[in-house]
């Protein structure tokens, strides 16, 4: 074995060290999706995805290459490591590998085009002199216009920075916005909770 010195460079994943901070990102990683797609002269665009979005399947939808689909689903699931500023869509995006259309792979295409405004941005460590964990949860009820489940999110912080963050539909439907609130609460309390024993 030898030593390599310090971590720059890990399975896409870019590590950038100085004496206040480390910053995790995966800017090469985009750039080369950007280019396998031949979306690198694209326009960027301001959000992950268009504001209210709304994805199903239907019965006169415009079907897509399913492979392709699961492919690019695949490296946006790697990029949100380092990127939970698109959890949420990707997650979304996630749900019809079975079935893709038009429409999904129109929201595909924003994530990248998203990506492509902000390639090198990234997750940020910082020493702030404490380790309180704290939490934040939220829910979009009845989201799904398929089968009116909700979709859930979820982050933590320790000692300042965010180490964990999750956004996955809810597995019942929820009667009323309260209960897919409380539902993902219990979900963002179990991982509080995880934390606090692990950091004890």
């Amino acid at each position: 074995m030898k030593n390599l010195g310090g971590l720059k460079y890990f399975l896409g994943i870019e590590v950038t060290r100085s004496k206040q901070d480390i910053v995790l990102s995966q800017r090469k990683y985009v750039l080369d999706l950007l280019t396998e797609v031949g979306m690198l002269d694209y326009k960027p665009a301001n959000t992950p995805a268009v504001q209210n979005l709304k994805l199903g399947n239907y019965p006169d939808q415009t079907l897509t290459n399913k492979e392709g689909y699961q492919k690019l689903v695949g490296k946006r699931i790697y990029l949100s490591h380092t990127r939970p500023d698109i959890a949420y869509v990707v997650s979304m995006v996630s749900q019809f590998m079975h079935s893709p259309s038009e429409a999904h792979m129109e929201a595909l295409d924003r994530i990248l085009r998203y990506l492509k405004g902000s390639p090198g941005r990234g997750i940020q460590f910082r020493k702030y002199g404490h380790l309180k964990i704290s939490g934040y949860t939220d829910v979009d009820w009845a989201g799904n216009v398929t089968d009116r489940k909700s979709m859930a999110g979820n982050f933590t912080f320790v000692g300042g920075n965010l180490v964990t963050w999750r956004s996955k539909k809810q597995n019942v439907v929820a009667l009323s916005s309260a209960e897919a609130e409380i539902c993902g609460m219990s979900k963002g309390l179990c991982e509080l909770l995880w934390l606090r024993k692990l950091m004890t």
